[in-house]
């Protein structure tokens, strides 16, 4: 098994970054998570993870009120869910960030 871990930073501060990890074996995407992270307020808070941490891969919304909104991706396999997080992360962090903040305002 095949292990990779890393933190990408996105836009041009230290505020926002992505996790990322992810576990092949032969090849294939077994296990991965790809999470948006924002700091806000001295603290880092996760806002959107793909993952497969329930055995089949997905998407949780996250609020600051500890909800929960999960996406199916039924009939895609690991590898391309992991690409599509990646991407909506990196097109979508700015977006994600503004709605968590203003529901922290709430």
């Amino acid at each position: 098994m095949n292990e990779k871990s890393f933190l990408v930073l996105l836009g041009d501060s230290t505020q926002d970054r992505y996790r990322f990890s992810c576990q092949t074996t032969k090849g294939r995407v077994a296990i991965f998570l790809v999470q948006y992270e924002a700091f806000i307020d001295g603290e880092w808070h996760a806002v959107v993870r793909y993952d497969t941490a329930h055995g089949f891969p997905h998407r949780d919304l996250l609020h600051p009120n500890q909800a929960e909104e999960k996406t199916e991706f039924q009939n895609y396999t690991n590898a391309e869910v992991l690409s599509l997080g990646q991407e909506d992360i990196k097109r979508n962090w700015q977006t994600y960030r503004a709605h968590y903040e203003q529901e922290m305002k709430k």
